[in-house]
C-alpha cells in the first residue's frame, strides 16, 4: 500500500501524519511532499514526535515533483486553513482524500502557547490517521 501525504511546506503537518502512518503499521510505503517544500522539518514537529515516541528526524522534505510518476493508492492533503491552498495531485492515484488540520508553525504567543499549539494538532493528527488507518486500510 503506497500513501503519499501532500502539504504546502511538507515541513510539519504532513511530516507529522506521516510519521504516525509508519508507526501504526510498518508495511506501509508512505511518503510526505510539498507544492512549496521547504527543503527542512520544522524543529518543534520534530521534537512533540519525538516527546510520543517517533522519530521523524530523518524525514526529508521534498517537493510534489519528486513523486508526479508514481503510482498511488492514497493521497492525502493536511492543509487545514480557508486561507490556505491545499495542493492538487495530478497522476496514478486510486484514492484521494482530505484531512486537514490547522499549520501549528503560525501560531503567535507566548513558547508556552506555541508548544501547546504543537501538541494539540500532533494529537488531532494522531487521530485523524488513526481513523483513516482503521477505517481506510485495516478494512
Amino acid at each position: 500500500m503506497k500513501i503519499l501525504i501532500l502539504c504546502t511546506g511538507n515541513s510539519c503537518r504532513s511530516q507529522m501524519a506521516h510519521g504516525f502512518l509508519q508507526s501504526f503499521d510498518s508495511m506501509l510505503e508512505v511518503h510526505s511532499a510539498g507544492t512549496e517544500a521547504s527543503g527542512k522539518l520544522n524543529p518543534k514537529a520534530v521534537a512533540v514526535m519525538k516527546e510520543i515516541g517517533i522519530d521523524i528526524s530523518h524525514h526529508t522534505s521534498d517537493p510534489v515533483e519528486k513523486y508526479l510518476g508514481w503510482e498511488w493508492d492514497y493521497v492525502i492533503t493536511v492543509c487545514g486553513g480557508a486561507n490556505e491552498a491545499c495542493p492538487a495531485f495530478i497522476g496514478k492515484v486510486k484514492h484521494r482524500l482530505h484531512i486537514g488540520f490547522e499549520d501549528p508553525s503560525e501560531a503567535t504567543g507566548t513558547d508556552e502557547f506555541i508548544w501547546s499549539e504543537f501538541r494539540r494538532v500532533r494529537n488531532e493528527i494522531k487521530a485523524g490517521f488513526w481513523n483513516f488507518y482503521k477505517e481506510e486500510i485495516q478494512n
